[in-house]
């Protein structure tokens, strides 16, 4: 398929521009929790907070985006597996599923799964809708990952949302702008190559 196909084709996301294959699905998926997992290393402790401000969300949103929403949710998968199984590539080189911060990793799965599908719809082609992307995929997140850290901690609700959503709104409007510059400016670039 060419670039000018898969520009006009409806529910295309960017990820589809690459030949079509089976290498081509395998290298998608591993490199989409690769990326998550290598972001994830980017991390900044919050005192006070048992979760890290990490670079492992906007990966996520953004795997799920550039990869539409089943490759994204395989990533995130493998990535979440991968990382239950002992593999130290969640944020601050943690592993296993009984940190208090999983539920986030759980949020992301889903997350990346939903932005995908909302890619698919073309809300990566514009500023706008990829900003309507990155606020459904971050409450996603955070739906699950609040809750979760509530439950294994013993913290109330309030305390949860105070250590695992207030600290981090700062930081997921910057991700979140730089998602909305990347991705339509890349549709631009390639639809100015047809």
């Amino acid at each position: 398929m060419s670039t000018a196909t898969a520009t006009s084709r409806p529910g295309a996301v960017l990820a589809d521009l690459l030949p079509a294959s089976r290498t081509r699905e395998i290298a998608l998926v591993v490199g989409g929790a690769a990326l998550t997992g290598l972001a994830a290393q980017i991390a900044l402790p919050i005192p006070g907070s048992p979760v890290p401000v990490s670079g492992q969300t906007f990966a996520a949103l953004l795997v799920g985006t550039a990869l539409g929403a089943r490759r994204g949710f395989l990533s995130l998968g493998l990535y979440a597996i991968a990382g239950m199984a002992g593999m130290p590539w969640f944020a601050e080189g943690q592993s296993g599923w009984s940190m208090p911060s999983f539920g986030y990793i759980l949020g992301m799965l889903l997350a990346s799964t939903i932005v995908g599908a909302l890619a698919r719809r073309g809300a990566d082609r514009s500023v706008p809708r990829m900003a309507g992307a990155m606020v459904v995929g971050s409450a996603i997140v955070y739906a699950i990952g609040v809750p979760y850290l509530a439950l294994a901690t013993g913290m109330t609700l309030s305390q949860a949302l105070a250590a695992g959503l207030t600290p981090f709104l700062i930081g997921d409007a910057l991700k979140a702008a730089l998602a909305m510059g990347v991705l339509p400016t890349a549709w631009k670039l390639i639809g100015r190559r047809d």
